[in-house]
């Protein structure tokens, strides 16, 4: 739980959030609104660290757990925000753009600490 309140994931989140936030305003279209932007995003922050982690550390057991929070992340929040809202949906093109982002949103808030062990770590010569 401390990890997703450390100040850089938080503030990483709030540019991500902001960044679709803009993009349901400006593109309109049917399956990109405000709502789901947030509830995805929020998902994804909650869930992407721990999923991509289990990967990572091959930890086989903890993969059927993850790939489920993946699809939940991905599809099924999507699924229901828009059947409550009555939207019409666009999952050809949708799911593939939004595993790429719970993806890379998972490798990016993988690093558990501050971003300066992050940068140190990155920094220093093999």
């Amino acid at each position: 739980m401390s990890e997703l309140l450390r100040p850089w994931k938080l503030i990483t989140l709030a540019i991500g959030l902001a960044l679709l936030i803009y993009g349901a305003v400006a593109y309109n279209i049917s399956d990109w609104d405000i709502g789901v932007s947030i509830v995805m995003a929020l998902s994804t922050y909650i869930t992407a660290p721990w999923a991509i982690r289990q990967l990572y550390e091959r930890k086989w057991r903890n993969v059927p757990l993850a790939v489920f929070y993946g699809w939940l992340s991905v599809d099924g929040v999507y699924v229901t925000w828009h059947t409550l809202a009555g939207n019409v949906m666009l999952r050809d093109a949708q799911w593939q753009t939004s595993l790429l982002l719970y993806l890379i949103c998972g490798m990016i808030w993988l690093h558990k600490g501050p971003i300066r062990t992050l940068l140190d770590r990155s920094s220093a010569k093999p």
